[in-house]
């Protein structure tokens, strides 16, 4: 079993775009409106939305492969490009996903463990992410890592509001 973990730039964009759409699907639309999940994946998976992302000097993102297969990504935001102000100390994991049939390979704490050596490279004392309150196995995994819910947002998914837990890991 090989892991390739590699930065995405502009000429990946369609397979980053391929990869989102797959992925959120994949994890949510059991749990969602067929038009509320259409609505979210359009929004924030068009390709103008992904080049504004990828501009983005403060935000990263990252395909993992397996067996030279794309199995995931991971994107990860400092600075201004974090979705809540968490301060320059911060990084935020806005999105580790992994397709279906590659779960339980490990590319999850893989992703995981690269974000935390991204954030202590760029000198951050804090990790953080948002996950929904109804992702219990996120939930679980990210506390079995060290994170601590500090607190929620709201996320529209659709005209839905639905609430993440705000979930803190102080590194050393």
């Amino acid at each position: 079993m090989t892991i390739h973990f590699k930065k995405c730039t502009f000429s990946d964009i369609h397979k980053l775009q391929d990869i989102s759409y797959e992925t959120f699907d994949e994890t949510f639309k059991n749990q969602n409106s067929p038009e509320n999940m259409k609505d979210y994946l359009e929004k924030a998976f068009n390709l103008e939305q992904l080049e504004k992302e990828l501009s983005n000097i403060s935000s990263q993102f990252y395909f993992v492969y397996l067996n030279s297969e794309l199995a995931g990504y991971l994107k990860v935001n400092m600075k201004d490009a974090q979705s809540e102000k968490m301060g320059e100390d911060s990084l935020e994991i806005e999105r580790i996903y992994i397709k279906s049939n590659f779960q339980k390979h490990g590319l999850g704490q893989f992703l995981l463990n690269k974000a935390i050596e991204i954030a202590k490279k760029e000198s951050k004392r804090k990790i953080w992410l948002g996950v929904w309150e109804k992702n219990e196995n996120a939930i679980g995994f990210y506390q079995k890592n060290g994170f601590v819910q500090t607190g929620a947002h709201s996320f529209y998914m659709g005209d839905e509001e639905q609430i993440d837990y705000i979930m803190i890991k102080t590194l050393s």
